[in-house]
This record gives C-alpha cells, sequence and structure tokens, in this order.
C-alpha cells in the first residue's frame, strides 16, 4: 500500500536518483522545486519500488494529483497500483505536467483510457542557451537594447553566498509586499518557497545570482542544472525602478551558470498576461507542452 508523506531534504539522494534516471525537462522534476513548494496544493511523496512519486492533496477539485512518476521499473505496474491506490476513495487517477512524449509513450500503453487537455498556462518555456545568453540576430534587438541600459548602471553582480541570505530574503519579501496581497495563498507559498532555497541552499546545491546597485539588492535569482542538457531558473526577482535591470540579471546568471548546457527552463507562465508576454518577447525555442490526464 502506498504511503503518502512530507517531502524531506533527507529524501534527496534517493528522489534525485530516480530524478536523474528519467531525465525529465519539466521543471517539476526537480528536488528543490518539491521541497520548496510542497504548501502550495499540499504536496506529499512516496516510493514504490525504484519509482519516486509526488502528488498534490490540496486541488480545486478536491482529487489527488500525480506528477508522472519519475524512475525505473514496471511503470504499467506503478500507474495500476496508482488506480488501485485512487479508486479505494472513489477518485479518478489523474497525471499532471504530461510533456508530448509522455503522452505518446502513455497512449501506447494504456490506449483509449484516458481523455487529456492542454494546461497551457503549466507549459514550461524552453530557450536555447547560446541564442539566449548572446542575443543575436534582429529578434533580440529589444533585448540588447534592455541590456544596454542596464550596463549604464553603476552595479555589482556576484554568486550568492550564505553572507547574502538575509539580504535576499527581505529584498523578496519587499518586493511581494510591494505588489500582491499578502492573503492569498499562492503569495504564502512563494514566500515558504523562497525561504526554503535560501534555507537549505547548500544541500539542494542550488546557484544563486545578485546585483546590488549602491551596496543595496536589487535583483536575486537561483535556479539549477535539472537535467543531463538544461538549466532550470526557479525565481527571478529585481526592482524595476532600475532600467533594463531584469535583462541584466537574466543575462549575467545565464551567462555564468548555464553556459555549457544546451536549453533554459524558465518554467511556466501561470496565465499571467505580463509574465507570459516577457517569456514570449525572448523567443524560445519551443514550449515543453504540459497536459492533464484523467484517467476512465
Amino acid at each position: 500500500m502506498l504511503e503518502f508523506r512530507e517531502i524531506s531534504v533527507s529524501d534527496k539522494e534517493r528522489i534525485c536518483s530516480a530524478l536523474r534516471y528519467s531525465d525529465f525537462m519539466g521543471c517539476e522534476y526537480s528536488f528543490a522545486n518539491n521541497m520548496a513548494w510542497r504548501r502550495l496544493a499540499g504536496s506529499k511523496i512516496a516510493f514504490y519500488k525504484d519509482f519516486y512519486i509526488c502528488c498534490a492533496f490540496e486541488t480545486e477539485d478536491g482529487y489527488p494529483h500525480f506528477i508522472l512518476p519519475a524512475g525505473r521499473g514496471d511503470l504499467s505496474e506503478l500507474l495500476s497500483e496508482l488506480m488501485r491506490y485512487t479508486s479505494s476513495s472513489g477518485a479518478p487517477l489523474i497525471l499532471t505536467g504530461i510533456t508530448d512524449s509522455s503522452l505518446c509513450m502513455l497512449s501506447e500503453l494504456f490506449p483509449d483510457s484516458f481523455t487529456y487537455e492542454l494546461d497551457r498556462d503549466s507549459s514550461d518555456y524552453i530557450y536555447l542557451t547560446e541564442d539566449f545568453i548572446s542575443l543575436k540576430g534582429k529578434k533580440y534587438h529589444g533585448k540588447r537594447n534592455h541590456l544596454a541600459r542596464f550596463r549604464e548602471l553603476d552595479y555589482t553582480y556576484s554568486p550568492i553566498t550564505e553572507n547574502d541570505f538575509d539580504d535576499c530574503i527581505t529584498f523578496c519579501t519587499a518586493e511581494y509586499n510591494n505588489r500582491y496581497d499578502s492573503a492569498d495563498r499562492s503569495f504564502v507559498a512563494e514566500q515558504f518557497a523562497i525561504n526554503t532555497y535560501f534555507t537549505y541552499f547548500k544541500e539542494l546545491e542550488l546557484k544563486g545570482g545578485l546585483i546590488r546597485i549602491d551596496g543595496k539588492v536589487a535583483a536575486v535569482t537561483i535556479g539549477e542544472q535539472l537535467n543531463s542538457e538544461t538549466f532550470c531558473v526557479h525565481i527571478e526577482k529585481a526592482d524595476t525602478s532600475f532600467n533594463g535591470i531584469y535583462a541584466g540579471i537574466s543575462h549575467l546568471f545565464a551567462e555564468s551558470e548555464a553556459a555549457g548546457l544546451k536549453y533554459i527552463n524558465r518554467e511556466e507562465d501561470l496565465g499571467i498576461e505580463g509574465l507570459r508576454r516577457s517569456k514570449l518577447s525572448y523567443n524560445p525555442a519551443f514550449l515543453l507542452n504540459k497536459y492533464t490526464l484523467i484517467f476512465k
């Protein structure tokens, strides 16, 4: 019988072993993200043989939503086990974050057994690292201009160290307090996520970048290598009173941490119009489509 519990930093080795084996590109296949965002939808984890299972229990429809498990073994056997688990409480088996390649694989394993729909708001933006850093060509003309304005500032950029944690947390909290309703559930969850990233920064093997202007934090970003060819940016916060600051932090961080990897995953836009425009303006190589599957 599957037993679900809250994720712990002590689970890292076992979970990361399963994630490395599957080598998925979606941002949900990050131990750091699973740790940091566990409060957003009441996520809990379980293991089945050599598979890692992550499930959101606090959902709008009241049913558990599973990420396609990562790891090695008989996937048909595992999904049958998940079906038994959900049916015991009268719920369907729902899988989220399913990519095109996983959709094809599941269609072969379980023909005519499920319905699915695209979750555009959760689809990840994937960029070619070389293009994102070089910004060559007409399509990046605007971005080069933003970067030029940023370079006129008297700034310093450096990797985040333990000595910067308090300043970074204070900056991120102030940015959210100025922009969002602190009673909003997602606001609370994001503040928890940011604090988790910094609390376990070393254990999670995260990378960070920091811009200071006049000695004060003006931009913060955190990411990590997600799979064998992809770097993933988890958070990126900046003081927009400084011209070009977002262009600056994204460029400097990619240049210092993502060079050598083929892709950069800058995660989803959550259906936020301004965020969608911003992510599209960097000309993604492709969107990593995400589907929600419901087994009949």
